[in-house]
């Protein structure tokens, strides 16, 4: 998953950057201004925003104005004003969320672990299932259950599954990955994605009969219950451009 932080907070900016990547896995990217931060919610794909109010150009009012314009994602926004008029018309304005400064970041976490929830991320008990296919995640406790058994993930290879699994059935193309979990071109960094692809197939795959991780030549990977690779013209349905 992909987070945007936008605060010109230098040192809370990279405070979160860091936090978030290493409680959840995410892929955050960090904008210290309004325009900076607009140019990036529009051109890339984001899971969830954190907006700050106080910024040295556009306020985040004004930010999340133009984002909703022309784009729906999750919007948690910070802010050091914590009176009640503030709160309201943050959340008039369009936001998820309302966080006041000082915050505790196990809060912050928890609040936008929720936020992700609610958009259909993860199942109510923050647990994310794959259909018909008998695999589980748990992405705040990174351990995937398969058939019974319980599996310790890296952050690496528990947001990759994540993925994968809100794409089942569905070809991830090499740049697609590369673009959601790592901030990294896929024709630069293909070895990235091959490595970590073969470390979660031996711990999903290798223990039990059926596959459900699968290798679509030239085009990328899918998470289906299959017995054996896809042709490479099969199927239909793909994500991302090609590989």
């Amino acid at each position: 998953m992909r987070i945007l932080v936008v605060d010109d907070e230098i040192k809370l900016a990279l405070y979160l950057q860091r936090g978030l990547a290493e409680a959840g896995g995410y892929v955050v990217d960090v904008a210290h201004t309004g325009e900076a931060g607009l140019a990036l919610a529009l051109e890339r794909v984001y899971d969830l925003v954190v907006l700050d109010v106080m910024l040295p150009d556009i306020d985040g009012f004004v930010l999340l104005a133009r984002l909703r314009a022309q784009r729906q994602m999750p919007v948690l926004m910070l802010t050091a004003r914590d009176s009640v008029g503030d709160r309201v018309r943050g959340l008039h304005s369009g936001a998820d969320d309302y966080l006041v400064k000082p915050f505790s970041f196990s809060e912050l976490a928890a609040r936008v672990h929720a936020l992700l929830r609610r958009q259909g991320r993860t199942g109510a008990d923050g647990v994310a299932a794959a259909g018909e296919i008998d695999i589980r995640l748990d992405p705040v406790r990174r351990r995937a259950y398969r058939e019974g058994r319980e599996i310790a993930l890296t952050a690496q290879e528990c947001a990759l599954l994540r993925l994968l699994l809100q794409h089942q059935g569905v070809v991830l193309s090499r740049t697609a990955i590369a673009e959601r979990l790592w901030n990294i071109q896929a024709d630069s960094e293909v070895n990235v994605i091959e490595v970590a692809m073969r470390r979660l197939r031996l711990k999903l795959d290798a223990p039990f009969a059926t596959r459900i991780l699968h290798t679509v030549r030239g085009r990328g990977y899918v998470l289906e219950e299959r017995a054996a690779e896809l042709p490479a013209d099969e199927p239909p349905h793909a994500a991302g451009p090609s590989a």
